[in-house]
């Protein structure tokens, strides 16, 4: 199977409140991050990025006040600290441009001897869109249309040097992007680096089929899984691409325990610490849209229907229809007897894989082994020691088994991955 860590900053899976969490920020946070799961022989390091501080009824989000640093200039520090392990960046498709986003990434790939990789995203919202120039934003017909034109434009980039080093002119004219000159970095060690995307929509996941290398996926259950694998998966050959020239890592959590008892302990423990009673009704009046402040946290949800036009946080993406989303919160509360914080613990906060280190090797190697998925990216709940114990304890499990990596064999993302390196299309 694949590995990936995805370094835990701004997002509701990271207890804050452990007196083991550390900066978000600081150089050290991400070093030791990416150098555990080099010690782990983990495939990449992926960093998740924002362009603009959330807002939350008017306030910047809690999680955002320490800030949110550039991807890239991290992960180039980070080339200079690690060997072998793949630099993930999150960088948007909607508000950069092919050349000058093409031209760092091949820096960092050059940097690392070949270990780059671009997680493509698009941005939904004209929130996002003032911090830029243009403003505004795009449907999502044209979000995706602009982003699979980019990712095109770059790979004719970084096509435009031969193998052999030699540049020559580059031409592109299409819908979004008319380009033309000569571009300053030779080809990399990699061929180009890996493209990774992480879209759920129809639309994300025909783009990924036409153009990523990695999908990254938020489907965490094994019957959610196995579909959105079967799904993907069948949509590679209507671009001429083979099955395992795509690589499906859903993002997922975990809780390793001396025991299966004491894992889930734990588990719920941590479950109480991300979904505080403040971050509970926040939690609530996302879905609502409306201030739900008046309501107690212990108590039950609101009769009132959510508002799916109104837009408390800006900055976030909403996910499925808030008056599906509640209508399944009021049937879970009505079976269960559920207060508000409970209901929001018990839908937004579960650990994928909790158990002892055997239990949590065997249940990953069943996802992989039942067509779910091609490896997982590791979200640990603590910046930056939460994902020690799992290198620690569960990697030699899943070594022993014959499911991951002793050692690299090679010194590319791409070979980590086991995707051949690009054509050169010259």
């Amino acid at each position: 199977m694949h590995l990936a860590a995805h370094f835990p900053g701004v997002n509701n899976t990271t207890v804050w409140s452990d007196p083991r969490a550390g900066s978000q920020i600081d150089f050290a946070s991400f070093e030791h991050l990416a150098r555990t799961a080099e010690r782990g022989t983990f495939d990449f390091f992926f960093l998740a990025e924002g362009l603009r501080l959330r807002e939350h009824k008017g306030r910047v989000h809690d999680l955002d006040v320490v800030g949110r640093p550039d991807s890239l200039t991290v992960l180039c520090a980070l080339a200079a600290v690690t060997d072998r392990i793949g630099l993930a960046a999150t960088l948007n498709a909607t508000f950069n441009e092919p050349y000058e986003l093409a031209r760092r990434l091949a820096t960092l790939d050059h940097l690392s001897e070949g270990r780059a990789a671009w997680n493509v995203v698009t941005s939904p919202d004209a929130f996002t869109g003032e911090n830029f120039r243009r403003g505004g934003y795009l449907d999502p017909a044209d979000r995706y249309g602009r982003a699979a034109e980019f990712v095109a434009t770059a790979r004719e980039l970084w096509d435009s040097w031969t193998p052999e080093g030699t540049p020559r002119p580059f031409r592109h004219h299409g819908r979004h992007f008319a380009v033309e000159g000569e571009f300053t970095v030779p080809r990399s060690p990699q061929g180009h680096p890996v493209v990774i995307q992480a879209g759920d929509s129809p639309e994300g996941r025909e783009f990924a089929a036409s153009a990523a290398d990695v999908v990254f996926t938020r489907h965490g259950t094994l019957e959610e899984g196995r579909a959105f694998y079967a799904d993907v998966k069948a949509r590679l050959a209507k671009y001429g691409r083979a099955p395992d020239e795509l690589k499906i890592m859903p993002g997922v959590t975990f809780v390793v325990g001396d025991s299966d008892a004491d894992a889930q302990e734990e588990a719920a423990e941590i479950r109480r610490l991300q979904v505080s009673p403040q971050n509970a009704v926040l939690a609530l009046e996302q879905v609502w849209g409306r201030d739900l402040s008046a309501y107690d946290p212990d108590g039950p949800l609101p009769d009132i229907e959510p508002d799916p036009a109104a837009a408390l946080a800006r900055g976030r993406v909403r996910h499925g229809d808030p008056l599906v989303v509640a209508a399944r919160w009021r049937a879970l509360a009505e079976e269960k007897g559920l207060s508000i914080r409970q209901t929001v613990i018990e839908t937004t906060s579960r650990q994928s894989f909790v158990g002892s280190p055997r239990t949590v090797a065997e249940q990953l190697i069943r996802f992989v082994s039942a067509g779910a998925a091609d490896g997982f990216i590791l979200v640990p709940h603590l910046t930056p020691g939460g994902l020690d114990g799992f290198v620690d304890r569960v990697v030699p499990l899943l070594r022993e088994r014959g499911a991951f990596r002793t050692a690299y064999t090679g010194s590319t993302l791409r070979s980590h991955l086991r995707l051949a390196e690009p054509v050169w299309k010259g």
